[in-house]
């Protein structure tokens, strides 16, 4: 999670004797409480079944919230057909693939899990205690450190069962349990709350784009039937053309070469770097090299659309989001999953083109597109044959300059509200990492 916030001592009461833990990472621990390497709290249970045999419900890495140890879906919405491990009521899955993400959860039923999870039954440790520490950032930090694999790095129960664990007495686990049940819920409803701003933020963003790139600024414009069922009335004096007639489309990317291999080296960008909001994640782009010829191909210009063509997945459709090259933008090249769409001059504005091809009409005949196919994928041929709402250029310039304007207002709102969420993040991961680390002393303030 990066550097998590210090839960400041002074302001929660601390513990009146500590003594050295021995290790590092946990620092100074109480004196009365045991450390205890976490094989000797907990037994690792390798109870395997046949997934597609089991009337039980199954559970997979994609069904637990990365941080927080809660479920995502309900029980019974998903099902195994291979190996599974068997689970029980009291025990704790921690993933053991990709440990930075922080996938741990208390079982409250019996069930069976991918072959991703180890299943821990506690046996010196409560449940609850122990899921909180195992969420602790400093040891998902020194759990993901031990990993193997540049793909898929896992971590292995020799290295994971012998970290140490801090073992207080019974009572004084049941109480830090449950005094981080009840900080946590109170910051979770917070997150919550932020979160539903963030949703009324998008609609509102949605509106605004669709509405102004569909009917214009002119609320008295005569209007005419657009011919296209789901849009409705379009103005009149507005031309309707396909996609592929006012721009020129680069149907697939590249990835080029390791970095170093050939003469040039730049930024890719690829389906996760660009954010719904039409953003690019400039830093996080990995280095390619490429050569001149493929360099000048596919690497893109200040007014090129980048449009996400694959999803690769059923259940996070990302097809048709997109982000425009600005300005600031460094060299950058699209890849395989990507699509270029470049404007044609004085057939289409760059900046209208972008909002037009992120509006609700557009999600909408990419929502039809896509829901025939086995993978949601756009089809480009149909995609760029389809008929858009197209005003003349110097309006599509007033439509546009009016919406960076508008549009920055909300996402400058939805900037400060991320940022909100992001502290809170840290101050609960902060707040769990000090009560189970014994860094405070919260056993007043629980009844």
């Amino acid at each position: 999670m990066g550097n998590v916030t210090t839960v400041q001592a002074g302001k929660r009461a601390t513990y009146p004797a500590y003594k050295p833990s021995g290790t590092p990472w946990l620092g100074d621990v109480p004196e009365h409480w045991e450390v205890r390497r976490l094989k000797y709290s907990a037994d690792l249970i390798n109870q395997k079944v046949d997934g597609a045999e089991a009337d039980l419900p199954y559970m997979g890495l994609e069904h637990i919230e990365s941080w927080t140890g809660k479920r995502l879906g309900q029980n019974g919405d998903a099902s195994s057909d291979g190996q599974a491990n068997l689970f029980r009521r009291g025990d704790v899955l921690f993933g053991k693939l990709r440990p930075y993400l922080a996938k741990a959860y208390a079982a409250d039923s019996e069930g069976i899990c991918t072959g991703e999870l180890l299943v821990l039954r506690p046996k010196a440790v409560d449940q609850k205690f122990l899921l909180d520490y195992v969420l602790n950032p400093d040891f998902v930090t020194i759990v993901d450190s031990s990993t193997y694999g540049a793909k898929m790095p896992r971590a292995n129960w020799d290295f994971i069962g012998n970290l140490p664990t801090l073992i207080p007495p019974l009572d004084e686990q049941k109480a830090i349990a449950e005094f981080l049940d009840r900080e946590t819920a109170r910051i979770d409803a917070l997150i919550e709350k932020k979160r539903r701003q963030i949703a009324l933020l998008q609609e509102k963003r949605s509106a605004l784009i669709s509405h102004a790139v569909t009917k214009g600024l002119d609320p008295n414009a005569p209007m005419k039937d657009s011919g296209i069922e789901w849009l409705g009335q379009i103005p009149a004096h507005w031309a309707e053309r396909p996609l592929k007639r006012v721009a020129l489309i680069e149907n697939s990317g590249a990835y080029g070469e390791e970095e170093g291999e050939l003469a040039n080296t730049v930024r890719v960008c690829t389906t996760a770097h660009i954010t719904a909001r039409g953003e690019f994640l400039t830093e996080e782009m990995p280095l390619r090299s490429f050569s001149q010829a493929d360099l000048d191909r596919y690497r893109g210009r200040v007014g090129d659309i980048f449009v996400v063509k694959s999803s690769g997945s059923n259940t996070n459709i990302i097809s048709g989001k997109l982000a425009l090259v600005k300005n600031e933008e460094p060299t950058v090249v699209f890849t395989n999953f990507l699509m270029r769409v470049r404007a044609v001059p004085r057939s289409a504005v760059p900046a209208f083109l972008a909002y037009l091809l992120s509006s609700h009409f557009t999600r909408e005949r990419i929502q039809r597109m896509v829901a025939t196919t086995t993978y949601p994928n756009i089809d480009v041929e149909e995609y760029a044959g389809d008929q858009l709402p197209l005003p003349p250029v110097d309006e599509q310039e007033r439509i546009a300059a009016l919406l960076d304007v508008e549009v920055g207002k909300i996402d400058l709102i939805h900037h400060h509200i991320d940022r909100s969420i992001a502290a809170l993040r840290e101050y609960r991961a902060s707040l769990i990492s000090a009560a189970v680390t014994g860094k405070i002393d919260v056993r007043g303030e629980v009844g």
